[in-house]
């Protein structure tokens, strides 16, 4: 289905607001020609991921979903200096791309690529100081056992995002599929539980955004 996104403001708002530097420029094509699919967040997105950060003071994010690091170079450069972001990525092969995006950008001492199934590699994280931001962009399936993790990792007043919740509109169409089962599950949630403070946004294919509190 159509996204019902006008391109022209699509254009506006990301040049206005979100005009991407040579490295940010440099990480679809360097995807593409490793053969990684072209489903990264845009740029008007990654700027949203930086503004979020920053207004909850944001230094230690969370990450699932790597893919070549596009998302993951807009949230470190919003943690600043002494910040750190942990990725995850089941993909080998996505990991070793990311951490050379990581690289070139001047971020690899800020950022942490683990591979690995995500519900495999979050128990561990339980021993780790909370985090102050969660950005979830992987199978849709999981996304309501990432609000789980989400929840358990986070602290009070942190911010958990999450891409692609209108599924291209499939979200409003009643398919089966396990996938939008389990958006919907996971949006519903959001809207429920009286943890959080939520909505979405009508960015793109639509943004999560939860405060916890």
């Amino acid at each position: 289905m159509n996204e019902g996104y006008n391109p022209d403001v699509q254009s506006y708002v990301r040049d206005l607001f979100a005009a991407e530097d040579d490295i940010l420029r440099g990480i679809g094509p360097a995807a593409a020609a490793a053969g990684l699919p072209p489903i990264s967040i845009g740029p008007e997105e990654g700027r949203f991921l930086q503004v979020v950060a920053a207004a909850i003071g944001a230094r230690r994010a969370l990450e699932i979903g790597t893919l070549a690091g596009y998302s993951g170079v807009w949230i470190a450069r919003a943690l600043g200096p002494e910040g750190k972001l942990i990725t995850l990525d089941n993909n080998a092969r996505h990991a070793e791309v990311a951490a050379r995006t990581f690289e070139r950008a001047g971020l690899a001492g800020r950022v942490e690529v683990r591979v690995g199934g995500a519900l495999d590699l979050l128990p561990a994280l339980a021993g780790e100081p909370p985090f102050d931001l969660v950005f979830v962009d992987a199978d849709k399936e999981s996304y309501p056992a990432y609000l789980d993790w989400s929840l358990k990792l986070t602290r009070p007043g942190a911010a958990i995002l999450a891409h692609n919740v209108y599924l291209h509109g499939d979200i409003v169409v009643p398919d089966g599929t396990a996938r939008v089962a389990g958006m919907r599950e996971f949006n519903r949630r959001l809207a429920e539980d009286p943890r959080l403070q939520s909505t979405l946004v009508p960015l793109r294919d639509g943004m999560a955004l939860a405060i916890v509190g």
